[in-house]
């Protein structure tokens, strides 16, 4: 199986720490929205809206502001959001996944396909670039949470199908549906995880040079700066010595 990123980590804490926080709520706002409207507005009858207000509460978003994005989706002037996933590849032929909510999709795919365009990328169809990752779910948990031997056998008997361990936690990987039935049972073992979502997780993970690395990173930080673009995945690794100069 494909190792976990360090330079993903990396890109996660950096992103965590420079993101406008405004712009953070207002997407984790718009996921926690839809959830509550495909589904049941209590997160304890609903799998996919209890994960959605984890993640906002991982990043301390205040209860009040969460309640506000539920009840909005009870509301009649609650936005009809569309979920769409992009596909193309980046500078080196990086396969980059995309995944956008958006209540006016020629908008949202024309600055998509501007993006990957400025930094020297192309747009492909879709199932062009997924092929090459895994649909999987993600539960972390910090180092503090025990030893490596001691997930690794909490997972198991939750269900979960693999862990890996390195200095910035645990990743315990499981099937997209067992995603909630096992974070909750690891809950009742390990405490509450850091995060619990479903990601694209990379088949196998190709270097790259500074140069690559450059137009790569410009064109995440086009797609993540848009409001529509909910997440962007990569199959990319960086050299700790690039990662320096980076």
């Amino acid at each position: 199986m494909a190792g976990h990123s360090k330079w993903a980590n990396i890109q996660h804490r950096k992103g965590k720490q420079d993101a406008a926080r405004s712009k953070m709520f207002s997407k984790l706002s718009k996921e926690i929205t839809v959830a509550a409207k495909m589904g049941d507005p209590d997160p304890e009858k609903n799998p996919r809206l209890r994960l959605a207000v984890k993640a906002a509460k991982a990043v301390s978003m205040p209860k009040d502001v969460i309640d506000r994005a539920i009840k909005k989706s009870q509301g009649g002037d609650a936005a009809d959001y569309t979920e769409i996933r992009y596909e193309g590849y980046g500078a080196g032929g990086i396969a980059i996944i995309v995944e956008a909510m958006t209540d006016n999709l020629n908008r949202t795919a024309s600055n998509v396909r501007s993006y990957f365009t400025k930094a020297g990328g192309n747009l492909g169809q879709t199932g062009s670039v997924s092929h090459s990752f895994d649909r999987v779910g993600e539960i972390t948990y910090p180092l503090s949470a025990g030893d490596a031997d001691t997930v690794m056998m909490a997972a198991i008997e939750a269900g979960a199908d693999d862990v890996e361990t390195d200095e910035d936690g645990h990743y315990i990987t499981c099937a997209v549906e067992s995603l909630s039935t096992v974070s909750d049972a690891l809950e009742g073992v390990l405490g509450e995880s850091t995060e619990s979502k479903l990601i694209w997780r990379p088949q196998t993970r190709t270097e790259v040079d500074l140069e690559t690395a450059q137009k790569l990173m410009k064109l995440i930080d086009l797609l993540e700066e848009d409001d529509d673009v909910q997440t962007v995945t990569h199959n990319f690794d960086v050299p700790e010595d690039i990662a320096a100069q980076l």
